[in-house]
């Protein structure tokens, strides 16, 4: 955890442990809360600053680790978050730390009674997230307020301490648990809750107003995995609710209020982060548009703003915005940007059969004027996502293929976020024949510019661009090797081993018992005998998003048929290898997707 001046000047190390988290200021700014796991499970610890100073010294001494520390407004208690499951909550104050023995016979054998039963790269055991509350007075107990076999979110504070907000799954023990939250003001001395919606939405990012009469939210129709969220404004005291971004028409994430009770708010537009002002009645002005994407925002109460965003030539730096003056804050790239070329990205719109398509390409390192090059065409996942020319998740990937001699070009097609709430549901559940139609008209306006070899292209994506990268080789024979990562490639399989089966039937508006063929006639598995481009399937063992079991079949149909193929398989990682994998896993990634390139492209 590092500590940066909101003026400039150098950042100075906080802690040293390599395994601290989640920083929290108290209300007096005089402490720091944070999370670190330096002495084997999580636990939370105070960090004195200032004109007090000191060392950090634990605070919770969970049996099953503790996170997500909240301060209260007066500074006098903190809540946080542990897992217990029943049992646990039964015998609390008389449990011992779990030995890695009973952690390996916690799963033997394993007894699945819902959907999912594993996520991220573990499975799930039966604790979940319950909330404490804790005075910070000497010799002070943690107290749990919540007694539900269900995970509660990290609450907010009313301002008087007697309230936290929080949300909650309604359907306990049911399938796909997040979709059906409610939200929930718990009394703290009693912990009686008090449900605030109908629960028929799924609810995040609760925020309250600094009156502590409004709460602020994102929600969505639970059985709709396509739409927008609705950034919602509920009043208190008569209940009423207001959503604020249907002028912008775009998610809002993250935000903050202000102290005179209007919103600073984050917004996706054509392929960039725009910062907007929204009052509670929903009109709404831009702050800040610069073209960057913003992955973190916070306010101070006299107005300045700071973001955490990436830029088409740096992969991401603090700034601080001071009425629309940017002043940066960190230089943790600096040393490796003095080191490497950057190029830049140049933004392209063109036709298609839907409409104007916002896409962007990069000239390779030492492009020279006409002459041709490979073009490497990359394809974004979700399919509700959107991509920009500072995409902080692929930014060392994009700049990589530069620096290989590749034109990088990516594009939205349609279903993509951040052109409203009708481009979103224009797939109309058909993903590969729509979006194709799309990405094609983007490769051709690309060979319109002269700089590409329309002989040598490569073609990439992960997750839906996995499942697109396979489609296109189906039905596209231009392109001279492909590269599909953790892809979606039988629809019907998917529905039975991913962690969200429902998103497969909100995409496609079926369930495989009642229309199997749709969904394999849409399924690149189907049209598998179509491909004769040189295919590298990359995949993780432990992705439960979109399981291996995808990759698998893939492979063993194009191996069977003669095809090229290759599959490589990377232990312990899941569904985030590319973005959060061990580094060395992340290079061979990457390497791997290159030398295949190399071999049938150049």
């Amino acid at each position: 955890i590092w500590l940066a001046s909101t003026t400039g000047g150098t950042p100075i190390p906080l802690t040293y442990s390599n395994k601290d988290s989640q920083p929290r200021w108290s209300p007096d700014g005089k402490t720091l809360a944070f999370v670190s796991s330096r002495s084997g499970l999580p636990q939370i610890y105070l960090l004195p600053l200032f004109d007090i100073g000191g060392e950090a010294r634990q605070l919770t001494h969970h049996v099953n680790g503790a996170g997500s520390p909240v301060w209260s407004k007066n500074g006098t208690q903190l809540a946080f978050l542990a897992k217990m499951n029943a049992q646990e909550r039964g015998d609390e104050g008389k449990l011992k730390q779990a030995t890695p023995d009973d952690k390996k016979t916690f799963f033997d054998p394993l007894v699945v009674t819902r959907i999912p039963y594993r996520d991220g790269t573990t499975v799930h055991d039966n604790r979940f997230a319950q909330i404490y509350v804790m005075a910070l007075t000497p010799d002070a107990q943690a107290r749990r307020i919540t007694n539900e076999d269900v995970h509660y979110t990290a609450p907010e504070w009313s301002h008087d301490g007697t309230t936290l907000y929080t949300t909650r799954i309604v359907n306990v023990g049911g399938d796909e648990y997040w979709r059906r939250a409610n939200i929930y003001a718990i009394d703290v001395a009693s912990g009686d809750e008090r449900s605030l919606l109908d629960g028929l939405h799924t609810v995040y990012d609760l925020g309250l107003s600094p009156d502590g009469t409004m709460l602020a939210f994102n929600r969505r129709n639970a059985d709709d995995t396509i739409s927008q969220f609705e950034f919602t404004v509920m009043n208190l005291v008569s209940g009423t609710m207001v959503v604020l971004n249907n002028e912008i028409d775009a998610p809002i994430a993250p935000y903050r209020w202000t102290h005179d009770q209007t919103l600073v708010a984050c917004a996706a537009r054509e392929g960039r982060t725009i910062v907007y002002t929204i009052s509670p009645d929903g009109t709404s002005s831009v702050l800040i548009d610069d073209p960057q994407h913003v992955v973190g925002m916070d306010r101070s109460r006299d107005g300045l703003i700071v973001l955490s965003a990436s830029t088409m030539l740096n992969p991401s730096e603090l700034k601080a915005y001071r009425d629309g003056n940017a002043i940066s804050l960190t230089h943790a790239n600096d040393a490796f940007l003095s080191q490497v070329e950057i190029q830049p990205a140049t933004e392209l719109w063109f036709e298609s059969p839907y409409g104007r398509i916002q896409g962007w390409y990069m000239l390779p390192v030492g492009y020279e004027e006409g002459k041709q090059y490979p073009l490497a065409l990359n394809i974004h996942g979700g399919p509700q996502f959107m991509w920009g020319s500072h995409e902080r998740t692929l930014w060392h990937e994009w700049q990589t293929h530069a620096a290989q001699g590749y034109v990088v070009f990516y594009c939205n097609p349609r279903g993509s976020e951040g052109y409203g709430n009708k481009f979103n549901h224009a797939l109309n559940f058909n993903w590969g024949q729509l979006a194709l139609e799309d990405i094609e008209a983007g490769v051709d306006a690309v060979l319109k510019t002269g700089a590409v070899d329309p002989e040598r292209m490569a073609v990439t994506g992960g997750s839906f661009g996995g499942f697109m990268t396979t489609w296109l080789i189906a039905h596209d024979q231009r392109f001279k090797a492909a590269v599909a990562q953790r892809g979606v490639y039988n629809l019907v399989s998917f529905y039975s081993t991913t962690d969200i089966p429902t998103f497969a039937q909100t995409q496609f508006n079926t369930l495989p018992w009642e229309n199997q063929s749709y969904l394999w006639e849409h399924s690149p598995l189907a049209h598998a005998e179509k491909i004769n481009t040189p295919l590298l399937l990359i995949h993780s063992e432990n992705d439960f998003r979109a399981p291996i079991e995808q990759a698998e079949q893939m492979f063993a149909w194009l191996h069977r048929m003669g095809k090229t193929v290759r599959f490589v398989r990377f232990p312990r990682e899941g569904h985030e290898l590319t973005r959060a994998g061990e580094p060395q896993h992340r290079v061979r990634s990457l390497n791997e997707m290159v030398e295949w390139w190399n071999k049938y492209v150049k």
